[in-house]
């Protein structure tokens, strides 16, 4: 029997009390008197039995309020606290009961914290204990995650069941490109923790590797591999090398490597140099076929002179044909040198100071700088090279023509180019000397690299030239690069959209995002009836929406759709789903005020028509969760039958499962669960922000669910139903 059952029964049995034994006299006493008695109490009773029935109503009520006040105080504000007894052990520390009531009900408050000031301290001390214990290990954990951040090869870690449970930037931006994915939402969908790779890899072609690969470690093999090829719809083409992952000495496989090489651009280079192979060996045959017959028709001595002249327009022909050829071989082992040669982008002053740090020490000559003008601009450029060549440059302008000391005068011309001067007062060059140096290798003290000027300054685009400002004798060699029309974005950014990622449980200490969960290597995304699997074994999409009003059925359209992801019970901030949608109708005021979004914010944005089916791949697989779900579902019910698609996965709502746990709450409002639960809020009546409070607000749920005897979907379900708010409908 619940507590507001029992506040009725007690209520019954006061009035029974206060009722009976008025009622009971009574009877008694009219059994007892004769008749002229009775007649004179019927004809006094009309008169003073409203009084007495109204006395008797007044006090029932005066009853009924005076005990409502004690159920509320001590039965009631006792549950409430029993119920923030139970937060206090999920939420973070530093939370404490709030104390009200009277003063018994107080003490019971002032006691119950002080029995968590004890706990926690014991924990946060015993917590110390195992930190420490645990300090090798995690470090050892964080030099992974470092190196494998690093790598600029795309790298898939696991689970047998194919579930990803690792995976670094690069595994990121590549998989989107094969999927034909252009943003980070939509990429999202290929490639995410606890997400499967068969929806981008053929489930045959890499199940045959791993076979290949098992059968060697059980052969005997210590370091097996397999490698496939991929190709994608898009028509880019992955190759893959697969390793096991074992446990030291084992030769069963608890997971599996994948390091994947996008090889469309090597293979149409190499498409490339096979067809001007092809013309350079076939083509050229013929032509010089062709260029030997005219010799000896022209070695003819009756050959009439009209024929003369046709077979030397043959000669002259063919020559240029072949001429033609040489210059695209010439060109495509430029192409190729140049792609063998890495460059990357660095800022114009970075270079800068490097080259002045790299002549100062090698060359020990006094270089000035100004280069104030290029702090915002960027190049790129193999740094090894370039570094050398301006060294190389300047040892030969100090030998020969005593620049020492020597400016470095970096500026913008303004039209896309870095105009870098060494700038020296002494002699002049001539055009024939600047050309004899680049054709020269380049030498710095006597060391001698495999490259010449030229190769260096063709392979970044560059150009070199002398000049000279005969008012102020003044002369200089100008080096002109190409700069990167804006700067590089920071590694790790895909698409139109950049999330900030952080490895469970630490803080971001490198530039390039890994995700990881090494947790899923237990973890089987088992496809058996959800119903009967446990909560926290479960994968869910928490979501929320923001709308241009409150009645889906008359119109109100989405604005806006935020999810995140539940695995393995974590949150997955950095696999967010957020978009704006153009509802193409108008806002109410009324919601306006609410969300912030204002009418010009949603234009140019997606409709509905693009943004939903994305998201439903986003969702795909997962139990979808959300706060008042019924509102958010009804909205998306609405778009099922003109996109062709079905949410038709289990839902649950953290606002009923919220009034399940937690009946004697004043609130159960999304901002009540949060200060319950100590969750920040950041960006509320934003989409996204709301979905990550309920996703973290979720996360605390479970564990009190299973106290409560709900540890499956199932009963999750159920318990839902059983509040009153289930029956709402939008």
């Amino acid at each position: 029997m619940g507590a507001r059952a029992r506040f009725w029964l007690t209520y019954a049995v006061v009035a029974a009390l206060v009722t009976i034994p008025f009622s009971v006299t009574l009877f008694f006493v009219w059994l007892d008197m004769d008749e002229v008695q009775r007649n004179l109490l019927r004809m006094i009773a009309p008169h003073w039995l409203p009084i007495g029935t109204a006395v008797t109503v007044l006090s029932l009520v005066l009853a009924g309020v005076a005990l409502h006040r004690l159920y509320r105080v001590y039965v009631q504000g006792l549950a409430a606290m029993a119920e923030q007894l139970d937060v206090m052990r999920t939420a973070p520390s530093g939370f404490r009961i709030p104390s009200f009531g009277p003063p018994e009900v107080r003490r019971v408050a002032e006691a119950a914290n002080r029995l968590a000031e004890a706990k926690e301290a014991a924990a946060t001390e015993v917590q110390a204990r195992i930190d420490e214990a645990k300090r090798s290990a995690v470090a050892e954990r964080n030099r992974l995650a470092a190196l494998m951040a690093q790598l600029d090869e795309a790298v898939v870690v696991c689970n047998p069941d194919g579930r990803v449970l690792l995976y670094n930037e690069a595994a990121r931006q590549l998989v989107a490109a094969f999927v034909g994915e252009q943003t980070a939402v939509a990429a999202t969908s290929a490639l995410g923790l606890g997400r499967t790779v068969f929806t981008w890899i053929d489930p045959a072609v890499l199940g045959h590797a791993l076979d290949t690969v098992n059968a060697r470690l059980q052969a005997g093999d210590t370091a097996p591999r397999a490698r496939f090829v991929i190709v994608a719809p898009t028509g880019r083409v992955a190759r893959v090398r697969v390793a096991p992952v074992t446990a030291s000495g084992e030769t069963t496989m608890s997971g599996f490597v994948l390091v994947i090489d996008d090889v469309t651009e090597m293979l149409e280079r190499e498409a490339q140099r096979s067809q001007v192979l092809f013309e350079m060996t076939e083509g050229n045959r013929a032509s010089l076929a062709n260029v030997q017959m005219a010799v000896e028709m022209l070695g003819q001595p009756d050959l009439s002179p009209e024929l003369g002249a046709r077979f030397r327009d043959v000669i002259a022909r063919e020559l240029t044909v072949m001429r033609t050829r040489l210059d695209r071989a010439v060109n495509e082992v430029r192409e190729t040198l140049a792609t063998r040669w890495p460059r990357e982008p660095i800022a114009v002053s970075e270079l800068v100071a490097l080259a002045e740090r790299f002549v100062s020490e090698r060359l020990s000559v006094t270089v000035r700088l100004e280069c104030d003008a290029v702090a915002d601009h960027w190049v790129a450029a193999d740094a090894f090279s370039w570094l050398r060549m301006v060294a190389a440059l300047v040892e030969r302008l100090r030998d020969d023509y005593d620049a020492d000391p020597i400016r470095f005068r970096v500026r913008p011309d303004g039209k896309g180019w870095i105009h870098w001067d060494l700038v020296w007062h002494g002699g002049a060059l001539s055009s024939e000397i600047v050309s004899s140096w680049e054709l020269e290798p380049v030498v710095v003290r006597g060391e001698r690299y495999p490259f010449t000027v030229r190769e260096v300054l063709e392979r970044h685009g560059a150009a070199m030239w002398f000049d000279r400002v005969k008012a102020r004798h003044e002369a200089f060699l100008r080096l002109a690069i190409a700069e990167e029309a804006v700067a590089p974005k920071p590694h790790g950014s895909v698409g139109e959209q950049q999330t900030s990622v952080t490895p469970a449980g630490q803080e971001r200490e490198t530039e390039r995002p890994l995700f990881f969960d090494f947790d899923l290597f237990a973890w089987g995304a088992h496809v058996g009836d959800l119903d009967n699997r446990r909560l926290s074994e479960l994968a869910y999409t928490v979501f929320d929406t923001e709308t241009t009003g409150l009645r889906p059925s008359e119109g109100d359209e989405i604005i806006q759709i935020g999810a995140v992801r539940i695995v393995n019970g974590r949150v997955l901030r950095e696999e967010a789903f957020e978009q704006l949608i153009d509802p193409q109708r108008p806002l109410a005021k009324e919601s306006i005020a609410i969300h912030g979004i204002q009418p010009e914010m949603l234009v140019g944005q997606p409709t509905a028509e693009v943004v939903l089916p994305l998201f439903h791949r986003y969702a795909e697989g997962t139990v979808l969760v959300a706060h008042n779900a019924a509102f958010d579902m009804r909205f998306l019910e609405l778009k099922e039958a003109k996109l062709g698609i079905r949410f038709d996965q289990p839902v649950l709502d953290t606002l009923l499962l919220a009034y399940f746990l937690f009946p004697n709450q004043d609130s159960n409002r999304l901002e009540a669960l949060a200060e319950r639960f100590g969750i920040r809020i950041l960006g509320r009546h934003t989409a996204l922000g709301d979905a990550i409070v309920t996703a973290e607000a979720f996360v605390k749920m479970i564990p009190l669910l299973e106290e409560r005897g709900v540890r499956t979907l199932k009963a999750a379900r159920e318990a839902a139903q059983q509040t009153y708010l289930a029956k709402l409908r939008y």
